[in-house]
């Protein structure tokens, strides 16, 4: 009798959960649920990790983005810069409170940044802060940050989510239970976590900027793309970012809407200067960049949602388009590897030194346009004479592998997503690339407001950037969001970031009809 009552509750659990997802209205309740598939998630670190579309539903910096990408206030309703002493001055939001009652303070903030500073957590977004010399709690919502020298970037980098101290100090900031169970902020609160399944949210009623139409919002771990495609068809899911293909087999189809959002995100070979092969081959690197046929990769790959990549602002206003663009041209690679002292044999590889010349692209498990990409990147460069292959492994190894089909990008200041990608032993720099005149460049161009003075150093860094690559620029893609046709209040025209982050900027406007 027992196990007949078991399966029951789970039959009635199973229907609960199809009733109220999919944007469907729950029929008891009223309620509205947004299905979204998602890539898994082990932790929700905002401090420590680069990027995680969830983020931004659950925690709140002390500014933020609008739908133009510019910056507007947060848990600050107003700040000021001091010149004189290049220090930012933050007035916080009265009344704001965390997700379990207790109030939200400026110790909160201090507490936050501190722990992203600090060497031992081993934070990527601590380049981000290394100018701030000192944190001065004025009293509970002012706080100020004293800068060692100019950053025009630091508003922006003020979007950084706000961590409570009251559940965190002490705590290991990369290994907490935290991470698995956060408090937050912001417009909605964790309800669930399905290990591997599903992270549910609910909104939060009490929310400083207004509390959100759409009740719940189930993170369905979906990691594998073309599981992702079969769902949204399905109707399992109501909303995914979909490969250019799967996403065009929606066009036109009752019930559904396609978006084909811009992003500042692009793909392109990062080569291993840890690793003792580019050590000895770094000079064959630019006949790599001339051997890869970018259109062919666009039209056939990305079905020509996006542009062909040659360096890392091209969505930005600061980009320098006159920079070397290593366009398709196989007869330049093959004379550079000729006059490196490589020799071409019969097997039609080029050797040096005796050994075939050649290496090993990696490409994360589950997203079927990068290893697409990188395949095809592969054959091209094979076809030149260099024994390129390619491998999913169950586990990066940024120390070890030999290339990696990376994807950055950042639609924010052009400090974001350069000077701690390219920037020596920066925390997002996973190549080892350091090249002094870059340094020199990115460090230029960050303690400027001028303008045109901050153009002048971009123009330089790119133009090193194009002479000594850390990666072999491809394409950008767009961020091809499917969602169900109900859904209102998607803002088509913002620029998508890095992995197509920030179409929830404005959630809590959406609706489900």
């Amino acid at each position: 009798m027992k196990k007949i009552i078991v399966l029951l509750f789970s039959f009635v659990m199973i229907f609960s959960l199809a009733a109220c997802g999919s944007g469907q209205e729950n029929i008891q309740s009223g309620e509205k649920t947004l299905v979204y598939g998602s890539g898994d998630y082990t932790r929700i670190n905002p401090a420590m990790d680069e990027h995680g579309e969830i983020n931004i539903l659950i925690f709140n910096g002390l500014t933020a983005h609008d739908g133009e990408n510019q910056v507007v206030p947060g848990l600050a309703e107003s700040w000021e810069f001091d010149e004189e002493t290049n220090t930012y001055t933050f007035h916080m939001v009265k009344g704001v409170k965390w997700h379990d009652g207790e109030p939200v303070t400026a110790g909160d903030v201090k507490f936050t940044i501190e722990a992203i500073r600090n060497p031992e957590n081993g934070s990527e977004n601590a380049p981000n802060y290394e100018d701030v010399e000192e944190i001065t709690v004025i009293d509970d919502t002012t706080i100020s940050f004293k800068l060692s020298a100019p950053n025009v970037a630091f508003l922006d980098y003020m979007t950084m989510a706000v961590l409570p101290e009251h559940l965190l100090k002490g705590e290991n900031m990369q290994e907490s239970a935290f991470f698995r169970a956060p408090v937050g902020t912001g417009p909605y609160k964790l309800e669930s976590w399905d290990e591997g399944q599903a992270i549910t949210l609910v909104k939060n009623e009490d929310y400083f900027k207004g509390t959100a139409n759409i009740d719940r919002v189930v993170f369905k771990i979906v990691p594998d793309d073309n599981a992702k495609n079969l769902q949204m068809q399905s109707g399992e899911l109501d909303m995914a970012l979909l490969s250019p293909r799967d996403s065009e087999s929606f066009e036109g189809r009752e019930g559904y809407q396609v978006y084909h959002m811009k992003t500042s995100d692009y793909r392109g070979i990062l080569f291993n200067f840890w690793n003792e092969y580019w050590t000895k081959n770094r000079d064959i690197i630019p006949a790599v960049c001339y051997g890869i046929d970018r259109q062919a990769i666009l039209d056939a790959v990305v079905l020509n949602h996006g542009i062909v990549a040659y360096g890392p602002l091209q969505r930005n206003i600061f980009n320098n388009g006159e920079v070397e663009h290593y366009d398709y041209n196989p007869e330049k690679a093959e004379e550079i590897l000729e006059t490196a002292g490589c020799e071409m044999r019969e097997d039609g590889f080029f050797y040096r030194d005796g050994k075939k010349l050649g290496f090993t692209i990696s490409v994360g498990a589950g997203d079927q346009v990068r290893l697409d990409i990188a395949q095809a990147a592969a054959q091209q460069l094979r076809e030149i004479g260099i024994d390129v292959n390619v491998e999913v492994p169950a586990v990066v190894d940024w120390g070890k592998q030999q290339a990696y089909l990376i994807g950055w990008g950042s639609p924010f200041d052009a400090d974001d997503h350069t000077y701690k990608v390219f920037g020596t032993d920066k925390g997002a720099n996973y190549s080892g690339y350091s090249n002094e005149l870059v340094d020199r460049y990115l460090t230029e161009a960050r303690r400027t407001d001028d303008k045109e003075a901050r153009r002048q150093a971009y123009d330089k860094f790119q133009e090193e950037l194009a002479k000594d690559p850390a990666f072999a620029f491809i394409c950008y893609i767009d961020a091809d969001y499917v969602a169900k046709a109900g859904i209102k209040g998607i803002s088509p025209d913002t620029v998508m970031g890095h992995h197509g982050v920030g179409i929830f900027w404005n959630i809590t406007e959406w609706t489900i009809d």
